[in-house]
């Protein structure tokens, strides 16, 4: 499964080819990153959907007094898209390192340099390495289902809405694209049927990552679909139900930054902006708010 996820109609596909810093956390002072309160230090932007998802997951396994978090602004104010602030971590950790300095970012206080820039292992450690206070967000017998949603997320919801919405693409590349966001889509509202969760009664890792991007696709992608494709897109009851209802959890729904995420779009943004911008899918500033809670359709 990729790393970076699409942005639609944007000049974010560089980042693909942005070597990642993979370092993990190990089980024991032998794997010389081990687990310690306080040693190592996040560092998020709640406008990336890849830190969204480190952001809730963090507070899902309640890490607040465990392993802190520095939120950077929306917008990267580094040439070539990266912060000036991460900037000696990575020049610490990699000498001239190629590309900008971009998050997400694991450091390590004790060393002064990054452990982790690649979002999947970041996440894994944080549950197995840290967590126990929280979900079991991993859940052994689900990790092959894990990997699939994941899949189908990024490939066939991410990069398929931001092929539909490329500037200057042809009709039937553009009809392909979106007939393979409805097709991920439709098996989407069916795994929900009867379910709280997208793998079954418990909360995985699975939907805090079909969370972000049922945010991505109604904050982002929308811009540069066509009305007619976002109406049949909302139409998936289910699915967006559950988008509510995961939004008013605090560890989903506080960590939306919504002003952050149009900043971060529009400084990034190449495309043209189409009908389906005008179609809102989810009210979100609604959805998170305290005490609303959509029930889940059945």
């Amino acid at each position: 499964m990729s790393a970076i996820s699409a942005t639609t109609a944007t000049s974010a596909a560089s980042e693909t080819s942005i070597p990642s810093l993979r370092g993990r956390i190990g089980c024991d002072v032998r794997s010389g990153h081990y687990a310690v309160p306080h040693r190592y230090r996040l560092h998020l932007s709640l406008s990336c959907p890849h830190c969204l998802r480190i952001a809730v997951t963090h507070r899902l396994l309640d890490l607040g007094d465990t392993l802190p978090v520095t939120l950077l602004a929306a917008v990267p104010d580094a040439p070539g898209g990266g912060y000036s602030t991460l900037r000696p971590l990575y020049e610490a950790s990699s000498h001239q390192h190629p590309g900008p300095a971009t998050a997400p970012v694991l450091s390590d206080g004790w060393t002064g340099r990054i452990v982790s820039t690649h979002t999947p292992d970041i996440l894994r450690d944080l549950a197995e390495r840290f967590g126990g206070h929280g979900p079991v967000l991993y859940p052994h017998h689900a990790r092959n289902d894990i990997e699939a949603i994941g899949r189908l997320c990024e490939l066939d919801v991410n990069e398929a809405a931001q092929r539909a919405g490329r500037l200057g693409i042809d009709s039937s590349a553009h009809e392909t694209a979106l007939e393979t966001l409805f097709r991920a889509l439709d098996s989407l509202e069916r795994r929900l049927a009867g379910r709280d969760y997208v793998l079954g009664g418990e909360l995985t890792s699975a939907d805090v990552q079909l969370w972000v991007t049922l945010v991505q696709l109604d904050t982002v992608h929308r811009w540069h679909l066509d009305a007619a494709a976002v109406h049949r897109i909302a139409d998936h009851r289910r699915l967006w139900t559950y988008a509510r209802r995961l939004a008013a959890l605090p560890a989903f729904g506080d960590h939306l930054d919504l002003d952050g995420i149009a900043h971060r779009h529009h400084a990034r943004c190449q495309g043209r902006e189409a009908a389906g911008a005008a179609v809102q899918i989810v009210d979100w500033r609604t959805a998170h708010a305290p005490g609303h809670i959509t029930p889940c359709p059945r």
